[in-house]
């Protein structure tokens, strides 16, 4: 694991040390060719129902509220689901098999819970491109691409107002750790989706 410095932010820490798992997802992700028509999309889109599934109870856990701004505003589960329907994709029960890794009423440990908010932030940054992509398909932010439509206030400001908050958590080297390692779980959980649905 490479050595970063410790004056260096969370956030910056967070994507050095989970770059290499990074890379090999968006790697996964771009061979699957998501884009090359609406059938591989609505691949695509499966992989995001079931992340966002797995995290949507955390939007709702009032420890996490306190700590991180809007959370409850960058919630994109809601919207997947729609655009799935928008695809006419009705069949999602099939998806409801594994139990979500997040649950609503359980007792969440905070560190992993960031770290798993942490790559949802960070993918919505990088929709930018996406929305390009689902464009060329006749899909846009209101129709089939809502989760890749970029928040009110703009991409940059909505990830800079995250990351500062993140930043701004008072953690112990051993709860830093734990975001590491719950940043690293929510990429290696979303790279088996893609294989799921595109090998």
């Amino acid at each position: 694991m490479n050595q970063i410095p410790a004056q260096d932010s969370r956030a910056r820490r967070l994507k050095a040390l989970t770059s290499g798992t990074h890379d090999r997802l968006d790697k996964a992700i771009m061979v699957g060719d998501p884009f090359a028509n609406r059938a591989n999309y609505a691949k695509f889109l499966k992989v995001q129902y079931l992340f966002h599934r797995d995290i949507a109870a955390l939007y709702q856990v009032a420890e996490l509220e306190g700590l991180l701004p809007d959370l409850v505003g960058r919630r994109r589960f809601e919207a997947v689901a729609q655009d799935l329907a928008d695809l006419g994709v009705a069949d999602i029960q099939g998806l409801e098999a594994d139990p979500a890794r997040f649950v609503a009423g359980e007792i969440i440990d905070v560190p992993t819970a960031l770290g798993w908010l942490y790559v949802a932030e960070g993918s919505s940054l990088g929709a930018a491109f996406l929305l390009k992509f689902a464009a060329k398909l006749g899909l846009n932010a209101k129709y089939g691409a809502r989760h890749l439509a970029p928040a009110d206030e703009g991409r940059g400001l909505h990830w800079r107002t995250f990351t500062a908050a993140l930043d701004s958590i008072d953690l112990t080297a051993e709860e830093d750790a734990r975001v590491v390692s719950g940043a690293e779980a929510a990429f290696v959980s979303v790279h088996a989706r893609v294989r799921q649905f595109f090998d």
